[in-house]
């Protein structure tokens, strides 16, 4: 009977030990291992699948796009499940426009994943699903699209393989426009089957950015500066047109132009947008500021007369005029219409160093204009304490120091607006958050600016360096420029920088438009080269924008 009962106990006790070893086993597992085995678990039956976000578009004042997003594939290869690789390979590059050798090479990899290519469009996506090639597969992705051609170029940028920005405003604003990417997992079951779809994320898509760009302008401007580029093959070119009221950018032009879409055959150079990354000394332009900060400084009156001599011995420095003259008296206001180097230099002289130095600050020049546009350049302008004997013979006829065409905007349109420096405006809308016009500070008397403006309206009438160009109608004011290119410490003979100022209406502006031609062959002067262009753009701006002809 004992044996029977310890043999009972012995059982029992088997059992309790089993028992507990399985209790042990099962809190081990449930609740040591538990979470990681269930996200094992999970990544088994489960498949992570990216869902792309759509970038924002960037468009013109209008609303339209410029620049879009639209749903896309990335089609790629599981090598060792092609079945007939030189088959597939054919068949797949006919329809992307490959070379058979590329997809070849790319459908025998020796991995187990290989992309053949990235952005393909969603109807030629679907033409190769219908192929149903074996280890050919597809995932969501999405592309860039331009509505409006390669208007722009420059200015709105371009995106990488990963649609981040690279240039241009796509790069600037990237922390608008990007959006974030989701996450959609497929469960299945343990034969593999998808049993259920699940959204671990909700994909974000990026803002919309609305610029100032009128599109008609935009295009004109662009067709006018492309008509200087083939007759004068310019090393490079820039147009830009702003109403100077408020300093919204209409336009925004770069020559050679470049195709945001396909940037194979465009070098660094012919991505930078000119009208903020070309940095070039103004030469003639500068003038009106000399005269504006002499008038301010109440040194003299546009009726101030000057004795100018042939040459003009400053320093080490001889000064000229652009045409041998004998000795003659001109009025400041003569002086600003047939650009007199001369007597620029001597109303120069007349401020002085110190004062001219403050009015080179004053106007902005040697700092961004913090237009809404990245890597916009300063220019170059020497420090008061930088002077050497020459300098004051130099600057106020726009020598010895770079500006950028943005500068010389903002500069201008304080003179076409009566005096108010503004920060020019490429962006009016983030969103749904309109973004606030700059207010601007006084930097000349009103009185002041509507002098130099009816001293401007001289340069294109008779005997002005811009005669030859008007538009019926309208009184139009501006300054030419012809600047000679430094290089190796001293001054090109053989390349020029051709600029044209202006605006209009004269006596109330309206439109400011400015023509930067870098390097023209056959002709090299501001008068002939960029003050047409500028003409030919005013032409059109004027009637469309609605200004009434006198």
């Amino acid at each position: 009977m004992r044996i029977i009962e310890r043999r009972i106990g012995l059982l029992f006790a088997g059992f309790l030990v089993c028992f507990l070893v399985i209790a042990c086993r099962a809190f081990w597992l449930q609740g040591v291992q538990g979470a990681q085995l269930a996200s094992e678990a999970i990544s088994q039956q489960s498949q992570s699948i990216r869902l792309p976000s759509l970038r924002g578009s960037l468009l013109d004042r209008r609303g339209n796009a410029l620049v879009a997003s639209e749903d896309a594939a990335t089609i790629f290869a599981v090598p060792p499940e092609v079945k007939k690789p030189a088959v597939a390979a054919e068949k797949l590059a006919a329809i992307l426009k490959l070379p058979p050798s590329k997809v070849l090479s790319e459908v025998t990899a020796e991995s187990t994943y290989s992309v053949l290519a990235h952005k393909v469009d969603l109807p030629t996506a679907k033409r190769i699903e219908r192929l149903d090639l074996a280890g050919i597969g597809q995932d969501p992705d999405s592309r860039r699209t331009y509505p409006q051609g390669d208007m722009a170029g420059q200015v709105l940028g371009s995106v990488g393989a990963e649609n981040e920005g690279l240039t241009g405003l796509e790069a600037g604003e990237e922390s608008v426009l990007a959006g974030t990417d989701g996450e959609r997992r497929i469960v299945t079951d343990a034969t593999g089957e998808p049993i259920r779809l699940e959204t671990a994320q909700e994909a974000e898509n990026g803002e919309d950015v609305k610029l100032t760009l009128d599109p008609a302008i935009e295009a004109k401007t662009e067709q006018v500066l492309g008509e200087v580029g083939e007759t004068y093959a310019p090393k490079g070119a820039t147009a830009i047109v702003m109403d100077p009221r408020s300093s919204q950018i209409l336009a925004m032009a770069n020559w050679p132009p470049v195709d945001p879409a396909d940037l194979s055959g465009a070098d660094s150079e012919d991505l930078i947008n000119r009208a903020t990354g070309f940095t070039y000394e103004p030469g003639s332009t500068f003038k009106a500021f000399t005269v504006a900060a002499a008038l301010e400084e109440k040194e003299v009156t546009p009726e101030t007369s000057f004795y100018l001599p042939s040459q003009l011995h400053v320093a080490d420095r001889v000064i000229e005029d652009a045409e041998a003259r004998p000795p003659i008296s001109l009025t400041v206001a003569q002086i600003l219409a047939q650009s007199s180097n001369v007597g620029a230099v001597t109303i120069g002289l007349k401020l002085g160093a110190e004062r001219f130095s403050k009015w080179i600050d004053r106007f902005g020049f040697g700092r961004p204009t913090g237009v809404q546009f990245p890597g916009e350049e300063q220019g170059i302008v020497p420090k008061l304490d930088q002077y050497s004997g020459s300098t004051i013979g130099n600057l106020p006829m726009g020598q010895g120091l770079a500006v950028t065409p943005m500068q010389m905007m903002a500069g201008y349109a304080a003179i076409a607006d009566g005096g108010i420096l503004r920060r020019p405006q490429l962006i009016q809308q983030i969103g749904d958050e309109e973004v606030q016009e700059p207010k601007g500070r006084r930097v000349i008397k009103a009185g002041v600016a509507a002098q130099v403006r009816e001293m401007l309206e001289g340069v294109l009438q008779a005997g002005g360096t811009a005669s030859e160009v008007s538009v019926p109608g309208y009184q139009l004011a501006g300054k030419t420029g012809t600047a000679q290119v430094a290089e190796n410490g001293t001054y090109s003979e053989t390349k020029y920088v051709a600029s044209f100022i202006g605006f209009a209406p004269a006596e109330d502006p309206q439109l400011l438009v400015s023509v930067i031609v870098d390097q023209p062959q056959g002709d090299i002067y501001g008068g002939s080269v960029a003050a047409p262009a500028f003409g030919r753009i005013a032409a059109f701006a004027l009637p469309y924008l609605g200004v009434p002809s006198e």
